[in-house]
């Protein structure tokens, strides 16, 4: 009896570890954790989302003892054996590091949110996430404050926070918002690489060498100051921002990152030299360094939409990702592109906040007492006779703080797709009513984009 207790109870230890508040996700730090994940629990149980990510949990316990019983039954002998192999690969990886590039990761803020707020100022005050009750696309700062996040259900949401608002998504709203956003991405990396309609990867490599050269009135921007004016070129002058404008920038905390300005003032200035960038009658002529055009980038998409970006700024799309949402909302993060800079910052990071690892292999890496890169590098023999290739390389990689320095550009694009996140459906007709629905909006995003199709898969998940 008392062994059957404690499997329950171990169950829902992993089961909060698997629903409950992730804390890595920026503007939900600091926050009570038991209280939240108290409530996310008492919200789901008896749910069919609960049984279903309890059914979920119990595969991933069984693949962690799997992987314990194999750990157990290798021999030192097979340890000093991948040690030396996998050193080797190590040294071929560190002869291979390239720091030559300057990689430039741009999120937008609570994307979604941040339109919706824009387009209707009664929300900027006010916690709100886009989606339905079945499941959220994304939540404001005001509502992360409350443990709301991205992927959660709304019915759980609104219990964490019952004055929750949430809007119904607008694809069409958020395309052409973005549209507007890459458009400034491309006069910095033509060849930039879109991952979704908030974020992208700019190489701005080739812009900074022919930046050197640049007189100042190219990097010279007048301060937007009104809706009706736009503020995309250089030395083009622009009306001033009113307060009301200006109040509807969803900047939403007060302990923002360090590179804006107190309220009334449109954005902060950071002196590169003594006299750049300058404010010369409502203008700001931004530097030549990789933060200055990171910064001018960040002050051109909020002149332009009034919405706000961050960034990171590293050698590779790895680091920058990382970077990204160091000094989330509005702000912008770089490490230096030297090895010792690059190994500094790795050191203490958790492996939870690299791209590409999460909940689960982050739960099966921490049954083996690996929390940070640090303790990935240390293990890194251990992982490669308990992984596949393909995973302890890229564990290998992190813990070395390498990435890829190469952008897929949009002409070698491999697929497109398109996904509804919806309540249960019984009926066939409704299904196909749906499928056909996902299926007329795919041909028309080919359409636009000019491409062909040679197969189409359909997946429910």
């Amino acid at each position: 009896m008392d062994s059957i207790k404690e499997k329950c109870d171990s169950y829902k230890d992993d089961l909060l570890l698997r629903m409950g508040l992730n804390d890595n996700k920026a503007g939900m730090e600091g926050l009570d954790k038991e209280k939240i994940n108290k409530i996310i629990m008492e919200a789901t149980k008896g749910s069919r989302f609960y049984g279903n990510e309890l059914k979920k949990e119990k595969q991933v316990n069984q693949r962690i003892e799997n992987m314990m019983q194999q750990k157990a039954q290798i021999t030192s002998q097979q340890l000093r054996k991948a040690q030396l192999q996998v050193d080797r690969f190590a040294m071929e990886l560190e002869q291979s590091r390239n720091l030559s590039n300057t990689i430039v990761h741009i999120d937008m803020d609570a994307f979604y949110a941040a339109v919706e707020m824009r387009d209707n100022p009664e929300l900027k005050d006010k916690p709100i996430a886009v989606g339905s009750m079945s499941m959220l696309s994304t939540s404001n700062y005001h509502a992360r404050r409350f443990g709301v996040r991205a992927a959660m259900p709304g019915f759980i949401a609104k219990r964490l926070c019952p004055q929750l608002i949430i809007v119904p998504p607008n694809f069409d709203k958020y395309r052409a918002v973005s549209k507007e956003v890459k458009e400034i991405l491309a006069d910095y990396d033509p060849n930039f690489m879109a991952m979704s309609l908030d974020e992208a990867y700019l190489n701005i490599t080739k812009h900074l060498e022919e930046r050197q050269n640049w007189p100042e009135d190219k990097r010279k921007y007048f301060i937007k100051m009104g809706n009706s004016v736009e503020n995309d070129n250089p030395g083009k002058e622009v009306n001033k921002l009113s307060d009301h404008e200006r109040s509807i920038s969803p900047l939403l905390f007060e302990e923002s990152p360090s590179d804006l300005l107190p309220p009334g003032d449109p954005f902060q200035v950071n002196f590169e030299e003594q006299n750049s960038p300058q404010i010369l009658q409502n203008s700001i002529v931004f530097g030549t360094s990789a933060e200055e055009v990171v910064k001018e980038i960040r002050f051109r998409i909020e002149q332009k939409t009034t919405l706000t970006a961050s960034a990171g700024i590293a050698p590779n799309t790895m680091l920058a990702k990382v970077c990204s949402d160091k000094n989330k909302p509005n702000g912008q993060y770089q490490i230096l592109p030297n090895r010792q800079a690059v190994m500094d910052f790795i050191k203490d990071l958790p492996i939870r906040k690299v791209s590409g690892i999460g909940k689960v292999t982050e739960k099966m890496l921490k049954a083996l007492g690996i929390i940070t890169c640090t303790e990935l590098y240390q293990q890194r023999a251990l992982l490669s006779l308990l992984f596949s290739e393909t995973s302890w390389h890229y564990f290998l990689h992190i813990s070395l703080g390498l990435g890829s320095t190469y952008l897929t550009r949009d002409g070698e694009r491999k697929s497109m797709s398109v996904e509804r996140t919806f309540s249960e459906i019984n009926k066939a007709e409704e299904q196909y009513s749906l499928c056909e629905e996902l299926c007329s909006e795919l041909a028309r995003d080919l359409q636009k984009e000019g491409l062909k199709v040679a197969q189409v898969e359909y997946r429910r998940l």
